[in-house]
């Protein structure tokens, strides 16, 4: 059986890391990067909202590659290098493997040590196959090591984690996409948008695991920075704001309190927020003009039965 090889990406100097998260705490109203959900605990935690009943955006994205996985696999034809952006536990890649008959899994995720975990799994499951993982933060850049080589990449991106973008960061990380697949294709999801009553479950589960997501990060700040958050004191908070078609995820405080750290400190009034995440819900045809804005062409998607959903496959080439 071959062994998975991880490489640690280029991490944030930690002085760097302090002043992006304290500015962030520090500024107007208060905003702490969506990728600071995922430490080792996060990820575990999003693992398990993915199963709720009101997270139907796995069932519907399941739904639309159990209908079209064959279809994909014939445009795509053999995959040489599968890399999974954003990889987690590596189980929707994994269902890939033998329909896009992948020949190297490269999974990147920016918790190191969970794709570890994740990895080791599934190279038990498929002994032969060459398996990488990259530890990075793509967030900021999609920065591929050379490790990788030179040839055609099919970039995977489920579960519409570029909504997480605004529209203009998103363009930005597709155009990166677009340089990062060498000539191949990209194959991402993309939440749709849909009735209210719908889209807010998804982010405020009534047995409260996405409460414990977002508040998780609380103390992950606490580690990382240094302060002395406590999860006590705050709420979760999500909400659809229409006018910008996004979730909005926040922490607000639920008394008084101050949060402190070496050389600073911020008061928060009871009812103050932090910003944690967006989720931008997207049209099918306002994505479709964003991705060839990044220099894709030949788009193809699919939906699931109630359109709340779309898989998008798009080319780098025009030939």
């Amino acid at each position: 059986m071959k062994i998975p090889r991880l490489i640690q990406s280029a991490r944030h100097e930690p002085q760097a890391l302090m002043a992006e998260l304290l500015a962030g705490l520090m500024a107007s109203t208060a905003t702490v990067a969506p990728k600071y959900l995922y430490d080792a605990l996060g990820s575990r935690l999003f693992a398990a909202i993915v199963e709720l009943p009101e997270y139907y955006l796995t069932r519907a994205e399941a739904a639309i590659f159990s209908r079209h996985l064959g279809t994909m696999a014939g445009a795509l034809g053999p995959v040489a290098t599968l890399v999974d952006l954003g990889a987690g536990n590596c189980e929707k890649a994994a269902r890939l493997f033998d329909a896009f008959q992948v020949q190297r899994y490269v999974a990147v995720d920016i918790s190191a040590s969970y794709l570890r975990e994740s990895l080791d799994k599934l190279q038990r499951q498929y002994p032969q196959m060459d398996m990488l993982g990259i530890g990075l933060d793509f967030s900021t850049h999609l920065n591929l090591p050379a490790e990788l080589g030179k040839g055609a990449r099919t970039l995977f991106y489920p579960g519409s984690s570029i909504g997480n973008f605004a529209p203009d960061e998103a363009l930005a990380l597709l155009c990166q996409a677009h340089a990062a697949a060498q000539g191949g294709a990209l194959l991402i999801g993309v939440d749709l948008v849909k009735p209210i009553d719908v889209l807010e479950p998804a982010y405020d589960d009534a047995l409260g695991v996405t409460a414990a997501f977002n508040r998780n990060m609380l103390l992950h700040l606490n580690r990382l920075a240094g302060t002395d958050f406590d999860v006590a004191d705050w709420r979760h908070v999500a909400f659809f704001d229409a006018a910008a078609s996004r979730i909005e995820m926040h922490l607000e405080a639920v008394r008084d309190v101050t949060a402190s750290w070496s050389g600073g400190a911020r008061h928060f009034a009871a009812g103050e927020r932090i910003h944690t995440e967006n989720s931008c819900k997207w049209r099918i045809d306002d994505f479709a003009a964003l991705l060839r804005l990044a220099g894709f062409s030949r788009l193809q998607h699919w939906t699931d039965e109630r359109e709340w959903f779309a898989v998008f496959l798009a080319f780098c080439r025009s030939g």
